[in-house]
C-alpha cells in the first residue's frame, strides 16, 4: 500500500508539472543582457554544484542557489523582483 501511495504522488507530480511550468516566462539571452543592470532583477545560478563549480562560465551578479534546497528559495528573495533561474 505505502508503494502505491508513492506511486500515485509521483505521478500526480509528474502529470502536473508541464501545466505548472507553464506560467513560467522564458527569457533570451538578450532579452537579460538588458536587463542585468536592474535593481529589480535576481539571477540565481541553480547548477549543481559540481557544474557550477567546473564551469569557467558564470553571469556576473547571480547568486549562487543549490537546487537541492529549492524548497526554501522561495523565501529567501524579494517576492517583487523578478527572479532568473539559469542552469546551463
Amino acid at each position: 500500500m505505502k508503494k502505491l501511495s508513492i506511486l500515485l504522488v509521483f505521478f500526480m507530480l509528474f502529470a502536473l508539472t508541464p501545466a505548472l511550468a507553464a506560467n513560467v516566462g522564458m527569457m533570451s539571452l538578450d532579452e537579460l543582457k538588458g536587463v542585468l543592470d536592474s535593481e529589480n532583477l535576481i539571477v540565481l545560478d541553480a547548477r549543481t554544484g559540481k557544474d557550477w563549480g567546473a564551469s569557467e562560465f558564470k553571469i556576473p551578479g547571480a547568486i549562487r542557489a543549490n537546487p537541492s534546497e529549492f524548497n526554501s528559495w522561495g523565501n529567501s528573495y524579494p517576492k517583487e523582483k523578478k527572479i532568473v533561474l539559469y542552469c546551463a
